[in-house]
């Protein structure tokens, strides 16, 4: 029996000393572990930080760029007809649109769904206004049409697109 409380007395504190020190080494791997993490998520946004704002710079230029006033200033009609100078506009927005695809893996689906929403917005107003002339309208009759309804709209879909894009960067910066 002597030898057991012996034997107690020298292996109990060990055990206390070694599940102390256990639990002390276990935090200290956990912390580190967080610290590390926490180090490479700042690493990763320092370095994914610039490409974000271009992103959201380049989608800006994008709804202003398929903006009617901006896009009729960049795509003359000349002579075209009605039906060719819509082909031309229409081709001029999704060139752009595909230009930027890239860009949504950058932004909140919510803005790109009002991104896409805007573009087909606008692709939907050149239609309408188009279907809505004679047809043997010029492409400079076409233009007229599509300013003055793009002016009597209380806001553009590039617009609100905008607003929201512009709402996210206040948020996220």
């Amino acid at each position: 029996m002597e030898v057991f409380l012996d034997t107690f007395r020298f292996v109990f504190p060990s055990l206390l000393v070694l599940i102390a020190v256990y639990l002390m080494m276990s935090s200290f791997f956990d912390n580190e572990d967080r610290r590390r993490r926490a180090e490479l998520r700042s690493l990763n946004q320092r370095q994914s930080l610039p490409l974000r704002f271009q992103a959201y710079e380049r989608l800006a230029l994008f709804l202003e760029r398929i903006n009617p006033s901006a896009l009729l200033v960049r795509v003359k009609s000349g002579s075209l007809s009605n039906a060719e100078y819509l082909a031309l506009l229409q081709k001029a927005v999704r060139d752009e649109y595909e230009h930027n695809l890239s860009q949504q893996i950058y932004v909140s689906s919510e803005v790109w769904d009002y991104v896409t929403t805007a573009k087909s917005a606008m692709v939907s107003l050149m239609n309408t206004v188009s279907a809505g002339l004679h047809p043997q309208a010029s492409g400079a009759e076409l233009s007229l049409a599509l300013l003055t309804a793009s002016m009597e709209m209380k806001q553009l879909p590039t617009q609100a697109a905008l607003v929201h894009l512009k709402a996210e960067v206040g948020q996220e910066f």
